[in-house]
This record gives structure tokens, sequence and C-alpha cells, in this order.
């Protein structure tokens, strides 16, 4: 895929950004990827998945990355994400070079900087919503059930701390794992097509969740 195919679009600046200390806008950005390339090895050679993408993105910035179908965006996502790594090119996160670190180290960066929204919930299903959110701390640092029922009370759950995922809508479904994703406080949120599996009603309700979280919150 050539970066043509899957195209950044957001509500940013696109020439050098200086802020008033004089940094440029590669200074301030939160993630940056310059020459980025992902290949896979096929049966008839390599499959290169990603070629060449170039951009940066700072704090406050709401992005998405639209493309047909197999264009990259999900590979793009998961770079960003930290949950693979480029085979060429410079991926930074917050000013810091991912490729230099270890698996482990790798890992604990991730839970703490990215918060992740999917088209599949990913739910225990014998877990309630609040035990499903308190999960996410569990393997951050340690839970705090206060804390995981004001994420819930936040995406409009608070009268559904105790049910199960299966006692859930689609919607209410996926406002959980909103939940989950903001419950460590990460200062990115990457979701990958968190409409894509909602009614039209459900669809507009978290779009615009996840709106007024950016809005408020500045993700």
């Amino acid at each position: 895929m050539s970066v043509s195919e899957a195209k950044v679009v957001a509500n940013i600046q696109t020439g050098p950004l200086v802020d008033p200390f004089g940094n440029t806008r590669d200074d301030c950005a939160v993630i940056a990827l310059k020459h980025v390339t992902r290949e896979y090895a096929g049966h008839g050679g390599a499959v290169r998945a990603l070629e060449d993408a170039t951009f940066s993105i700072v704090a406050g910035e709401w992005v998405a990355i639209t493309g047909p179908s197999g264009s990259g965006k999900s590979t793009l996502v998961n770079l960003i994400g930290c949950l693979d790594r480029p085979t060429a090119g410079e991926l930074k996160i917050d000013n810091v070079d991912t490729a230099a670190m270890s698996a482990t180290e790798l890992d604990r960066f991730r839970a703490d900087k990215i918060g992740f929204i999917f088209q599949q919930f990913h739910l225990i299903p014998y877990l309630s919503a609040l035990e499903n959110v308190m999960l996410a701390q569990y393997f951050h640092s340690m839970t705090d059930e206060s804390e995981a029922k004001a994420a819930l009370e936040r995406v409009g759950l608070g009268d559904r701390v105790s049910h199960l995922p299966s006692e859930l809508s689609g919607g209410e479904q996926q406002r959980v794992c909103i939940a989950r994703a903001l419950i460590n406080n990460p200062p990115i949120l990457l979701a990958d097509e968190p409409t894509g599996n909602l009614d039209a009603a459900n669809q507009k309700i978290v779009a615009e969740l996840l709106q007024d979280l950016h809005r408020n919150i500045r993700l």
C-alpha cells in the first residue's frame, strides 16, 4: 500500500507548527512517523502492507485514517498502538523511539500511553461491565472500584455496572469498551472502526460520545 491509498484526515494544521516557545510540529508531536514501512512474509514473497508513511499528530488533535479495505489502515493502527513494529522507518510515540524498546518495555509503554477501542468488543463474557473495566486497571497498576464506576457513569452506564456483556446491547458493550480504554488516563486513544458492528442509532450514540470525550478530556 502506498500512503496515498489510506488517507490521514484531521482537523489539524498542515504547515510547521510553532508554539510560543519556538518548537516545531515535530517537536510537539505525540505520534510521529517518518518513512514507516511494514512488510510481512507471504508464500509468494514479501507483502508490503504499509509503505513510506510519514506524518505527525500533536496532543488534542482528532484524526481519522480512511481508505478502502486492504489499504493498510489496521496495520497503521497496530503500529501506532505498539502492537507491531515497523520493518523500516522511524516511529516515535511521545518522542520515544519504540524500535529501541524490548518486548517487555514496549508492553509497559503501551499500557501507560495508549487506550484501545476495537470493532470487536473483546469483553470477558463472565465478568460484569464493572469488572471488565477494572481488569484494565489490574493489568496497568492496581484496581479502584470507585474510579471504574465513575468511568462507566461518564459513558452513561451507571445503571449497568453489574450487567454481563450478554445482558447489554451492542452500543452499551462498546461504551464499556470506551470506559475500559479511558480508565488508566492514556494520552492517546486509538479506535479501530469502533462503530462497525453497531446499528445506525448506536453508531450515532458512540460517535457523539467519542466527540464529547475528545472535547472535554482532550485526548
